[in-house]
């Protein structure tokens, strides 16, 4: 693994972590099998991390800068997104990934709202 982390400085000075850390936003996974040999060849890394959408941006056009518009990501493209993310989840926790019931979004977002509200931490 390959992660960053960024921080920050409150009013009393104190540094706080102020990002998401060990999420594929924020790190590189890299898959162990055949990691020697493709480092021994000078090759990049099987990965599993944000990187591929960076590239699909960058070869669609946007880097990033003032004025650009991202481009639109057909829905074939982002359920790959949604499948590599959900790999990740896999192979990081050992866990089966199952997928939420998406028939009503917005009482599922009520739902957990008004039970966060109800149950604050």
């Amino acid at each position: 693994m390959d992660t960053k982390y960024e921080f920050g400085k409150n009013k009393a000075g104190e540094i706080l972590l102020i990002d998401e850390i060990h999420t594929p936003d924020s790190s590189r996974y890299f898959y162990a099998e055949g990691y020697e040999e493709r480092q021994s060849r000078g090759e990049g890394q099987k990965q599993l991390s944000k990187e591929f959408v960076r590239q699909w941006l960058i070869q669609n056009g946007f880097q990033g800068l003032e004025g650009q518009s991202v481009p639109e990501m057909t829905d074939e493209y982002i359920n790959q997104v949604s499948e590599r993310y959900i790999e990740l989840y896999q192979n990081i926790t050992g866990e089966t990934f199952i997928k939420a019931d998406l028939s009503n979004i917005q009482q599922r977002i009520e739902d957990n709202i008004l039970n966060y509200l109800a149950n604050p931490k």
